[in-house]
């Protein structure tokens, strides 16, 4: 066993410490098949994947009974992820004038052909919102050696009875409680401001749309003849054009200039503002207008955090990238973008571990000496591509489980009835049959 299989199956035994016994050996099976690309190799067929380590049947059944139906919570999971990430102290959090990032967003797994799939999430190549099982993920920004990762820390999904927009507010809340006061939020355009505001997070940095406009939080000077104003004097960061007018923008109250490699940046800056619809007295905001010469459009931040530079707020919204790592490494490196699971839970549980394969790949593959794909590769970096490749080529069948818990719950089943009889049958809707033929 190479070093780093055996380091591989040592972090999945104490990420899954909290699992009852049998049901953390499903799991680390389906853990390795997400881990070793079998799912790639399978479309995302679930028996295929398993099968493909070179499983017996009935480990193959196990594998599969733990993600439909074993006990397990997927939150103490990432706590011991976590708990795991921190103590070894490779992984680093990122800090810009005394604030650390943490970074929030939605992700969809795309459904489009599941039966009672009532949820949908906006996917930009087809450019409307397709079925799809939204979750809100929170994670932590920092850096492994020169490598920027974000840590996992929170996955929420779609609750019963509840929309995306609901899913989003509840993420924000979350986030806000569980922030420090090092911590700042950091969010994309997709999440309103008036959202940020009304679910309390404490300190945030968000990009605003390209026309947002603000207010001044003081009254204008009053006029001799007229209504008294009860709303500051309306701000434009950016100049737009209206009807075919040229409306320029407001003035800023302040400038900032600085390099990033070869390129200067400036920043336009706007003091004590409130949202557009707000009167004086509301929470104070700032909003930063960086232009940037690699980029056609300028860039608008938005933030409650009143002393930081610009250039501290650039980088805060920079460190918002890693977090599109998660779904880039569960869906398109480990092949969960298409599944073919229909259980109640597994169809939600699938993806979780999915994302958290992911995080665990992108993890080890920055803390290990780079590897090469094959001859070819003569630059080589710590991808997570990189390394699934290599775990695509080990032999499963021929690596002995670590000794401890990780092992198969001995029950005794012999009482019980077998095959045919033991299965619960009952007569199935008329339209079951044809719904099961449309499912994918």
């Amino acid at each position: 066993m190479s070093k780093i299989v055996y380091r591989i199956f040592t972090l999945l035994q104490q990420i899954l410490a909290s699992v009852p016994v049998g049901t953390n050996l499903g799991l680390f099976h389906l853990l390795w098949a997400l881990l070793s690309g079998r799912f790639l190799l399978s479309r995302g067929a679930v028996f295929p994947a398993l099968a493909a380590l070179g499983l017996s049947d009935d480990a193959v059944r196990r594998s599969d009974a733990a993600l439909r139906d074993g006990h397990f919570d997927f939150a103490k999971i990432l706590a011991s992820w976590n708990k795991i990430v921190l103590g070894e102290g490779h992984w680093r959090v990122h800090c810009y004038e005394g604030i650390e990032p943490v970074s929030c967003d939605l992700v969809g797994f795309f459904r489009p052909r599941l039966v009672d799939c009532a949820s949908k999430h906006y996917r930009s190549e087809a450019a409307k919102a397709l079925p799809a099982l939204p979750y809100a993920i929170i994670t932590p920004v920092g850096s492994v050696g020169g490598q920027r990762l974000g840590l996992l820390k929170e996955c929420l999904r779609l609750a019963p009875n509840e929309s995306e927009a609901d899913l989003q507010r509840r993420a924000l809340r979350k986030a806000g409680q569980d922030l420090t006061p090092l911590q700042a939020l950091i969010v994309d355009a997709g999440f309103p401001l008036a959202d940020l505001l009304a679910c309390g997070v404490d300190r945030f940095v968000t990009r605003a749309k390209s026309n947002a406009t603000f207010r001044r939080n003081y009254l204008p000077k009053p006029k001799k003849l007229g209504r008294p104003c009860e709303y500051g004097e309306k701000v434009r960061p950016r100049t737009r054009t209206h009807d075919g007018k040229k409306i320029p923008a407001t003035p800023a109250d302040a400038t900032a200039r600085w390099k990033d490699a070869e390129y200067t940046l400036t920043a336009r800056i706007y003091n004590n503002l409130v949202a557009s619809e707000a009167k004086p007295g509301s929470p104070p905001l700032r909003c930063v207008v960086i232009d940037d010469p690699r980029y056609k459009e300028e860039l608008v931040l938005v933030t409650n955090l009143m002393t930081l530079s610009a250039y501290a707020l650039w980088r805060l919204y920079k460190d918002r990238w890693p977090i599109e790592q998660l779904p880039l490494a569960a869906k398109s490196m480990l092949g969960a973008e298409r599944s073919f699971v229909f259980g109640k839970e597994s169809r939600w549980r699938l993806p979780e571990l999915a994302l958290l394969a992911g995080n665990v790949l992108s993890y080890v593959a920055a803390t290990a000496t780079p590897m090469a794909t094959g001859f070819w590769d003569r630059r080589l970096r710590p991808t997570c591509g990189r390394l699934r490749r290599l775990l695509m080529a080990v032999d499963f069948s021929k690596l002995a489980l670590p000794e401890g818990e990780l092992r198969k719950k001995q029950v005794v089943t012999a009482h019980l009835p077998k095959g045919v009889k033991g299965h619960r049958r009952q007569k199935a809707p008329k339209d079951v049959l044809k719904r099961l033929k449309r499912a994918a």
